[in-house]
């Protein structure tokens, strides 16, 4: 459940430092590289905002 509630808190938007602190880490290092996984659907909002700027810096719409 630890990995699921860092990836779901995460992907909701929530600070890192918040979310290594509901799970008691020392150090955010923990909880980011141990306890939140990059979802489909991150991978995707990802991919979608890159395109979306790269469209604004050339001025396509």
């Amino acid at each position: 459940m630890r990995h699921t509630h860092a990836t779901i808190m995460l992907q909701l938007g929530e600070h890192p430092k918040v979310v290594s602190e509901h799970l008691g880490h020392s150090s955010i290092e923990m909880t980011m590289n141990t306890y939140s996984h990059a979802t489909t659907d991150m991978q995707q909002q990802s991919s979608g905002r890159f395109e979306r700027a790269l469209k604004k810096l050339h001025g396509v719409k």
